[in-house]
This record gives C-alpha cells, structure tokens and sequence, in this order.
C-alpha cells in the first residue's frame, strides 16, 4: 500500500511542467506581477546599458577628435566660426558656448569673473544628460532582490496554504509554489546584478569624462 502511494506521488512530481512559461502560468496574481515587474525592469536597464556604451565609446572619440582640431587651429574665434550649426559632442557645445559669452562680453575683466562660472555651469549641463538614466538603474540595483524575495515569501506562503488544505506534505504539492518562489527570486537577481556593475562602470565613466571637460576648460581659460 505503501508503495503503491509512493508510486503515485513520483508520477504526480514527474508529470509537473517546470518549465518557466509554465511557471508563470501557474503563479497567482501578485507573483504574476512582480515577475512581470522584474522582466520589464531588466529589459529596460539592458536597453540603458547597451546605450550608455554607445554614447561613452562616441563622445570619447568625438572628444578626441574635437581636442585634436582644436589646438591645430590658429585662434580660438577662427574655429569657433568654423564650426557647423549643429554639433552633438559635449566638449564641442562646451566650447561653443563659452565662446559665445566671450564674443558678447565687451570686458576682460568682467569676461574674468564670468567665464569661470559659466563654464562650469556647461559642464554640468552636459554631464547632466550624459548622466541620464542612472537613477533607474540604481533603482533597479538596489530594489529588484526585495522585490524578488517579495515573490518568493508570497510563493512559499502559497505552498504552505497547499499542504494545508491538503493535508498531504509531499513533494509534489510543496515543489510548484517553491519553484515559482525561487523563480522570482533568480529573477530579481538576474535583473539587479547587471544594473549595479553597469551603474558602478558608467558612474565612474562619467567621472572621467567629466574630468576631460574641466581639464579642457581649465586650458581654454589660458588662452582666452
């Protein structure tokens, strides 16, 4: 008799899909929604990440190239005339604007006072959209395991209102619900772990670009 009911709770563990479409389908509502929470936000912060690497790899080199031309040039004004209506690269808007406040100001000492401020009021300007979207990928570094674990309490809650109403403490009444509870809880992690190195390598990125612009501002002051 024994092993006729062990026979049959092996069959019933064998015959659970474990799949992680599966998974999600049997999940209730809210373990649905952290797991379709947690999809979106890793989605989302690789979409920033794949991004941010696009803009660091351009503005470096176009900040090289812009370095390059610059003290090729002969005067200051002679390649601020030069340069085209429209320019994306960072120090280049730098420039460009700080030469237009030297070109309106009629003073050199007040071009002294002005400048310095003005210059750096650009720099953050800059890094201010360079620095777009780090506060979500904070966000989703330091939230998304609570969130996961969230899932995973509300699954592991679940499992245990099945054994009650059961009666039955065998593995295939426990395994579903746990499955679905570390399921959020990988997912959770699999989500903030990439956020927090990415927001970690741009921040300190940032730094160093930010650095580049006020080394350049710093050598534009000298000859203006």
């Amino acid at each position: 008799m024994e092993a006729d009911i062990s026979s049959q709770v092996v069959g019933l563990a064998s015959n659970t899909d474990f799949s992680i479409i599966s998974l999600f389908l049997r999940a209730d509502i809210i373990v649905k929604s952290v797991i379709i929470i947690l999809i979106v936000s890793s989605v989302y912060s690789w979409a920033i990440i794949f991004d941010k690497i696009r803009v660091f790899r351009k503005i470096n080199k176009s900040a090289d190239e812009f370095e390059d031309k610059f003290w090729k040039s002969k005067s200051a004004e002679t390649f601020y005339n030069n340069l085209p209506a429209s320019i994306d690269d960072p120090m280049a808007q730098l420039f460009k604007t700080s030469m237009q406040t030297v070109i309106k100001s009629r003073s050199r000492s007040s071009l002294s006072e002005k400048l310095p401020g003005i210059l750096e009021i650009n720099i953050e300007k800059q890094m201010s959209t360079i620095d777009k979207n780090y506060t979500f990928l904070a966000t989703v570094g330091s939230t998304a395991p609570f969130i996961g674990l969230f899932g995973t309490v509300w699954g592991i809650m679940n499992s245990f209102q099945s054994i009650a109403i059961s009666r039955n403490t065998s593995l295939a009444i426990v395994a579903p619900g746990i499955a679905e509870a570390l399921f959020a809880t990988a997912l959770g992690l699999l989500a903030a772990i990439p956020a927090v190195v990415a927001y970690n390598k741009f921040s300190s990125d940032s730094k160093k670009y930010s650095q580049k612009l006020e080394n350049f501002s710093k050598r534009f002051l000298t000859i203006v």
